[in-house]
């Protein structure tokens, strides 16, 4: 078990280090900052929850494995939910997470963000401020609350129970990555027009930026991945560069370079992060130093997001020339690869017998771990981007808005069919509820 760090000690450490950021970086472009706070997050006296009950690929680590999870054997789709994506922008879509209770919170890229519950009936609905983009960043829930960035470059706190907004923090031009939660903070990449970008570190109750390092250049559209053990957060950018940074004092130490965007998010594992880069290839890379530890070459660009399964030494990864690879952790070779019928942008999920990914054929895939064997496929409307999620009796995925829909929207004399939108799918065994 990673050794804790009190919210008081990182707050002081914070503290320090944007202090020596700001004196150093001073000609760079500042934040817009502010924060709109509708009401306060009241935690009763209780101290603030030092992990969140969910987030995205289930850690800061962001590994993306649930080793007890298994997947429904005779898969039919119980319901739909629509309208979840109706944007045509081609970057994985949000993933769905589970909270306390069973019920899913989804947002979309047309800016609303639903809880539902697992018949399908929605909770409550919420939105971000307009935004052409709207969503593609993944919740983290904790305290009662909901975090989530968004392309009008804010992140919100949304209540869990109600859907009421907590307070809006600007704090750039737009959020495409997933927010990570510890310990009374959440850490988010940003996006400025420029184009350039920073790492911030937001408080978890007031939405006050704590921490800013805006040393990231170019879009950093990456999710971050922060590793407690290693004393590492790190973080791809469009740039091209992996960049580092202590944990928890959030001293920058240094950065990996690919020569072409680093658009997925990155995972950690065994003193080591690993990603893919627009060159191609995935890269297995040494939290301590930035040294080059390996690197696969598919025969694509790679915007997914490792799996890393430290118990059987294995990374699971897709590439944009359709293939899922299973690789081993310690040297990058590869073990097996699953040919589906269209480019893989999201992030696999690894239950304990299958590896779950989506592609752009429309399809939501189950393969067998041990042997790269398919074991089944489920059809949407739109290509599959987001990183599945696996419950105790369902699969929930969401889609892209299909290529119809897309088109009747750019006509002017076609309405779109709701039934085209992007939607959240749950899959159960067939005869399951």
């Amino acid at each position: 078990m990673d050794e804790p760090h009190s919210r008081r000690a990182f707050l002081g450490a914070a503290g320090a280090a944007a202090g020596s950021v700001a004196t150093a970086l001073a000609g760079c472009v500042a934040a817009p900052g502010g924060t709109e706070v509708v009401r306060r997050i009241e935690t009763d006296g209780e101290p603030l929850s030092e992990a969140a009950e969910a987030q995205f690929r289930g850690g800061l680590q962001r590994r993306g494995v649930y080793p007890d999870a298994t997947v429904p054997t005779d898969p039919e789709v119980d319901w739909t939910v629509r309208a979840v994506n109706t944007g045509d922008h081609t970057a994985a879509k949000a993933s769905p997470v589970e909270v306390p209770g069973g019920d899913i919170v989804v947002p979309g890229d047309n800016g609303e963000i639903r809880r539902v519950t697992p018949d399908g009936e929605e909770v409550w609905r919420s939105s971000v401020e307009p935004t052409s983009r709207g969503i593609h960043g993944t919740p983290a829930v904790a305290n009662g609350a909901v975090y989530i960035g968004a392309y009008d470059g804010a992140l919100y706190a949304f209540d869990l129970e109600s859907g009421e907004r907590y307070w809006r923090s600007k704090l750039g031009d737009a959020i495409g990555s997933s927010p990570g939660y510890h310990d009374g903070t959440v850490y988010i990449g940003v996006e400025y027009y420029e184009p350039s970008g920073a790492m911030f570190a937001v408080d978890a109750v007031t939405g006050d930026v704590t921490w800013e390092d805006q040393r990231v250049t170019d879009h950093p559209h990456s999710t971050a991945a922060v590793d407690r053990r290693a004393g590492r957060l790190v973080i791809g950018s469009n740039d091209g560069y992996l960049y580092a940074w202590s944990y928890p004092d959030l001293e920058y130490l240094w950065k990996f370079p690919t020569g072409r965007p680093i658009k997925g998010p990155v995972a950690t594992a065994g003193g080591s992060a690993v990603f893919g880069s627009w060159d191609g290839s995935v890269y297995r890379v040494a939290l301590a130093d930035g040294t080059e530890e390996w690197s696969f070459d598919t025969d694509g660009l790679v915007m997914s997001g490792p799996a890393i399964e430290a118990g059987t030494g294995t990374v699971y990864v897709g590439s944009h020339d359709s293939h899922l690879y299973a690789l081993q952790f310690d040297d990058g070779s590869q073990r097996w690869s699953f040919d589906t019928g269209g480019r893989i942008v999201g992030c696999p999920t690894v239950t304990s017998e299958h590896v779950l990914a989506g592609a752009y054929d429309d399809y939501c895939y189950a393969v067998e771990k041990d042997t790269g064997d398919e074991a089944w496929r489920v059809e949407g409307v739109g290509n599959v981007t987001c990183a599945p999620l696996v419950t105790d009796d369902a699969v929930y995925f969401t889609e892209r808005a299909s290529k119809s829909y897309l088109d009747a929207k750019k006509a002017d004399d076609r309405e779109p069919d709701p039934g085209a939108s992007g939607g959240l799918y749950r899959v159960v065994s067939a005869g399951g509820s």
